[in-house]
């Protein structure tokens, strides 16, 4: 099963599309990460399972391939995890990622399942802008956070020591309404 997720990431003030494709297949369980990817973006497969793992979801057993594309731009930092997440989950569960086609998602993934900002919002917001997405999801670093901390959002409902499984992707994907900002959890989406 394949799954298609959109993505953006920073190359000096702009930023590009990333599509990022989920494969999973059977035999040997085995991540591999294509497209140029640095070192943050290789040892994200050890925080998305993880962070799969913690949130109630379950990742593809056997040999797993996420291509980055374009594949001849270097791909740098923790913003592909939520965005490699959610096709992991998508390919495990067997579920349409055409959906997604209309947002662009950006985050580094906490073990926990949370996510964490990430550097670059602003010209990753006007990438999916400009292409036509309805929404971004990503999470942005407010003043009230940088003042008294980051608020906790763990998981604490647990059922035989794994958390409970969400009914849906809310746990990850959150309210995305075009052109509605949710301050609670400091996650903005932008409209066209």
């Amino acid at each position: 099963m394949l799954a298609k997720i959109y993505s953006a990431a920073v190359y000096g003030v702009d930023a590009y599309q990333v599509e990022i494709e989920v494969n999973g297949a059977g035999g040997d369980p085995n991540i591999i990460i294509v497209g140029l990817p640095d070192a943050a973006v290789k040892e994200s497969r050890d925080r998305v399972t993880t962070a799969i793992a913690n949130s109630g979801y379950y990742w593809p057993r056997g040999r797993t391939t996420i291509n980055l594309a374009p594949a001849d731009i270097k791909k740098e930092g923790p913003s592909f995890d939520l965005p490699i997440a959610l096709g992991m989950i998508a390919v495990t569960e067997e579920l349409d990622s055409s959906p997604f086609e209309n947002f662009s998602f950006v985050g580094e993934l906490a073990l926990d399942g949370s996510v964490r900002a990430v550097k670059g919002v602003l010209p990753v917001a006007l990438e999916a802008r400009r292409r036509g997405k309805r929404a971004s999801k990503l999470r942005r670093r407010c003043q009230r956070c940088e003042r008294t901390g980051p608020r906790k959002t763990r998981n604490r409902s647990r059922r035989r020591g794994r958390p409970q499984r969400p009914d849906d992707w809310s746990a990850w994907v959150g309210q995305i309404d075009a052109g509605q900002t949710h301050s609670d959890d400091h996650s903005a989406a932008f409209a066209r």
